[in-house]
């Protein structure tokens, strides 16, 4: 057999190849010929990558005959995006939670991150996670392109409720012949001056061959990422013993920590892909990928127990009189002059933690896909793919270190959290006086060093935790092709097989001090902080090599034991069917139809009803209809109005849906998973205005509602059933803690976005030739949510925002590239959302996370055409991030002012700004 490099094609043949390489399910590309005309007008010569990348998305999105926004290749490549997460925010309507300052969740036109899918390649895929999509687990540099559809398709998975981010990974077909591009570089994290390392590399080439012409494609990339993190976290709580006038506005901080870590995240893909077009009516592709995220995570955990002498607290309900002398800790006591956010305590317990874990996430997927054209007009394509994902939660060793039982071995402490970002902290060593009820505390001297406090060692632990998740997809579609119209029919099955295995080495202190040393200084680094935070007292980091010996012992010396409560064996089975149809019009297309799902659950697990443990079993099925309706039209060549009906279904995860279930006969509870709880409906309309500005340039406007039902929540409520019913015992009024349905809600909004070039107007402005390099990006979401919480308790119905989402969104950037020097500022900002949902005053209400900002700086030079240097700045606001609770609203549905009321703070981090550079090459 003889091989030979395929020809290069025309480089304004590309446009067409990105089209039909990327159409994602739901994505057609109809070429009129005024649409290939001006395909043939955007031609690809490397010289302006920006504004060509985005001219090549721009067409992709005005032909495709849903609602869709692109990224291409070019201008993921151009930010300092290391995953799909952080690459998809620049993107409108799209908003994304981080983790230590990465983003990790992607929340679309201010959905909750439940709602939107991940697929490679149209195929969706299943996170390590579950259902909450990780998106930091995949590294952008395997992406072609990044395809988001914001309006769900009969051919889409009906759990598709907010959209779809489609990662399209490259083909040697979407190249003239033999390719190659690489890129390499370092850099640094200014916060603790720890390194970053990166580098990726795509070589691929096509080839004729005497069975037709195969392209073949191989890639890879490596991130690696040193962090430290300032952090503090505060926990409230309404305390009981606190009846004094004025208590029912009084939370008090029950403990106060600092979680030091020290981090190294990695992220890694290989990928291989074949593509063999045997002729011009066939083409079959094999592709595979493999991705996976590390985090090594070393945390010095410090937890001042602040509540631990609450029951001393006296529980009258008089107003204080004259001060006296201290003979409780202070805790929560107004009478001797202390308040919530400031004041001092008395012989509080260090609960110290030392912990070193090794997060494992990745996917492994591989695809066969094939597209035939069987006869005219008729067209045949299936798709086989099985993909497994890993989800290791391990922790190499935890040992515990906590303060004795006598008081004036423990510290004293001088609290204040009147700034919500700082928790200042001041340490005394504890003077205690007198003996029975003559006994009285004081702070004796100022001590900066927490570890020279006693702290005798307490336990250790190993955990062996790794969930995996083995997915088999096989889909089937035939197409007919007429004159004016496309008819399709397809059928899809998934199955998904989540495991838990969950298993530990649990030591006592007699049993721990046989690993490791039980003094803290034998078990740690002399070694400075590397943050900046100010704590108020210095600390020791634990030696990592020292924790990772005595892991190895305690492994050597004790067996692991399951813990049963958390495994779990849950299988899903999707039967779906849809039509669907495409006619085209003069004035634009509409596409509609329905699609079909019939799903079958199974969960296995270990349940405790009262004191015996046992297997239990637990199945549920349901058939969904999700019909759908998109009409496109065309007001002119470069105008267009969308107009969309969709309908999803968001299931619960399936962890949620485990029947894992522990009753406590003593304390009437239940908690556990809930197999038959119903999946969260939505239903919803899209509007938009679409202005494509000639030659280049994008105008949108756009608004969009979905109705929801069957919210899911995880509370309390009373169990109401009599499944759990045995020898004699009515369990039906015993309260169960778990995810539940409750009402129903809306969520509305609009959106809207810019994206312009000053270079086709320069001359007609009279302006030179250089300010043509000028560019900018904008968008901008709004967003009102409201859905009803069901009554708990004493706390009665109320209406609650969406967890997730925020009432704005928006990205702002500009760009300069001309000379071979491209520049790019690009600044984002979301405002506060919504964390959890309480049912209680408990722990001092609702919690939300902070608005969230963040600045970027890029900047490329081409030192030749296939060469050039770049510089990568991020995070240079450094601005924190703050979670927060709010108890006002529990406050006013149960009746009391919250006139005096403010946030507090539950959580705050830092991560500080990071530098690269580097070289890409591009062949």
């Amino acid at each position: 057999m003889t091989f030979t490099r395929k020809r290069p094609v025309r480089r304004d043949m590309i446009l067409c190849l990105l089209a039909s390489a990327a159409a994602p399910a739901g994505v057609a590309f109809a070429q009129t010929p005024e649409a290939e005309a001006e395909a043939d007008a955007i031609v690809v010569t490397g010289t302006r990558p920006i504004a060509e990348s985005e001219a090549l998305a721009l067409d992709i999105q005005k032909n495709s005959d849903s609602l869709v926004t692109v990224a291409a290749s070019d201008s993921v490549g151009r930010l300092p995006d290391q995953n799909i997460a952080q690459a998809a925010s620049r993107l409108p309507g799209i908003s994304v939670e981080r983790d230590q300052g990465q983003a990790r969740y992607i929340n679309l036109r201010g959905s909750p991150k439940t709602w939107t899918t991940l697929s490679f390649d149209g195929i969706n895929v299943v996170s390590p996670e579950g259902r909450d999509a990780r998106f930091d687990s995949i590294p952008s540099a395997i992406a072609g392109k990044i395809i988001v559809s914001k309006a769900v398709t009969p051919d889409m998975p009906g759990e598709t409720v907010a959209g779809n981010v489609n990662v399209v990974t490259r083909s040697a077909f979407d190249y003239d012949g033999f390719h190659l591009a690489g890129k390499a570089g370092l850099g640094f994290a200014e916060l603790g001056d720890r390194k970053e390392y990166e580098a990726n590399m795509v070589v691929s080439d096509r080839f004729d061959t005497g069975i037709g012409e195969i392209g073949v494609l191989l890639s890879g990339s490596y991130y690696e990422r040193n962090m430290i993190t300032d952090n503090f976290e505060n926990d409230y709580e309404r305390v009981p013993r606190d009846l004094r006038p004025g208590n029912q506005t009084r939370f008090w901080v029950h403990e106060t920590e600092n979680k030091l870590y020290r981090l190294t995240r990695k992220n890694w893909s290989v990928s291989g892909r074949l593509d063999w077009k045997p002729d011009d009516r066939n083409m079959i592709s094999a592709r595979s990928i493999y991705t996976i995220f590390t985090d090594d995570e070393a945390r010095d955990n410090y937890r001042f127990d602040l509540d631990d002498r609450e029951a001393d607290l006296s529980n009258s309900t008089a107003a204080c009189g004259a001060s006296t002398a201290n003979t409780t800790s202070g805790y929560a006591d107004i009478c001797a002059g202390n308040l919530p956010q400031k004041g001092i305590i008395y012989g509080i317990d260090i609960r110290q933690r030392s912990t070193l874990r090794a997060f494992r996430q990745s996917v492994f997927t591989n695809t066969l896909e094939g597209s035939h054209e069987i006869a005219d007009g008729w067209k045949l394509s299936w798709v086989g793919n099985y993909t497994e994902s890993k989800d290791d939660r391990s922790v190499v060793g935890e040992a515990t270190w906590d303060s004795p039982s006598t008081r004036n071995l423990r510290p004293t402490v001088a609290y204040d959290f009147t700034d919500p970002n700082y928790s200042r902290l001041t340490l005394f060593n504890t003077v205690q006086t007198g003996t029975g009820a003559a006994t009285r505390y004081t702070a004796g001297a100022q001590v900066t060093a927490v570890d020279s406090f006693t702290k005798p060692l307490s336990g250790f632990t190993v955990l062996d935790a790794v969930d995996t998740t083995k997915a088999y997809t096989g889909r089937v579609v035939l197409a007919r092709e007429l004159d004016n119209a496309t008819l399709k029919a397809g059928f899809q099955y998934d199955r998904r097989n989540k495991i838990a295995d969950e298993n530990q080495i649990s030591l006592n202190a007699a049993q721990a001090a046989t690993v490791l040393p039980t003094n803290y200084n034998q078990f740690s680094l002399d070694q400075e902080f590397l943050g900046k935070i100010p704590m108020g007292y210095t600390f020791r980091y634990f030696d990592q090599d020292k924790m990772r010996a005595a892991s190895q012992a305690a492994q050597a010396a004790f067996a692991f034991t399951p813990n049963t409560g958390n495994n779990y064996n849950v299988r899903e089975e999707v039967f779906a069917g849809y039509v669907m149809g495409t006619v085209r019009y003069d004035w634009g297309s509409v596409v509609g139809g329905v699609r079909v799902e019939h799903v079958r659950n199974e969960g296995r697990a270990i349940g405790t009803i009262g004191t015996t443990p046992g297997l239990i079993v637990a199945e549920a099925s349901q058939t969904l209809a999700f019909p759908s309706l998109h009409v496109n039209y065309n007001l002119d060549d470069t105008k267009k109005l969308r107009l969309s009906f969709n309908s999803g279904a968001a299931r619960a995860d399936y962890d949620q849906l485990r029947p894992n279930v522990v009753v406590n006969d003593a304390n009437a509870t239940i908690s556990g998973g809930n197999p038959a709880v119903k999946p969260e409906r939505a239903y919803g309309v899209d509007a938009y205005f679409e202005w494509y500005v000639r030659p280049q340039g994008y105008l949108m406007i756009g608004a969009f509602y979905k109705k929801i039902e069957d919210v899911l929540y995880t509370s309390s409520r009373t169990f109401n059933s009599t499944a759990l019913n045995s020898n004699g015992i009515d369990r039906s009024d015993y309260v169960y803690s778990g995810i539940v349905n409750g009402g129903t809600g809306r969520i509305f909004g609009m959106e809207a976005a810019a994206q312009l070039q000053l270079e086709p107007w320069t001359q007609d402005l009279g302006l030179p030739e250089f300010l043509g390099g000028f560019g900018i990006s904008a968008n901008v979401t709004l967003n009102d949510s409201k859905v009803e919480k069901p009554g708990v308790g004493a706390i009665p119905a109320r209406k609650v925002r969406l967890p997730g989402t925020s009432d704005f969104v928006y990205n702002i950037g500009g760009y300069y590239e001309k000379y071979g020097l491209s520049l790019r500022l690009q600044y984002q900002n979301r405002s506060k959302w919504l964390d959890t949902i309480a049912d209680t005053l408990t722990d001092g209400g609702d919690t939300y996370w902070d608005s969230d900002d963040e600045l970027d700086f890029s900047a490329r030079y081409a030192i030749t055409k296939n060469v050039e240097i770049y510089f990568d700045a991020s995070n240079l606001l450094n601005h924190p991030g703050r979670r927060f609770s709010d108890p006002a609203s529990l406050l006013t549905a149960t009746g009391i002012p919250t006139k005096s009321i403010t946030n507090q703070t539950i959580e705050w981090e830092r991560f500080g700004r990071r530098y690269s550079g580097g070289v890409r090459v591009n062949f």
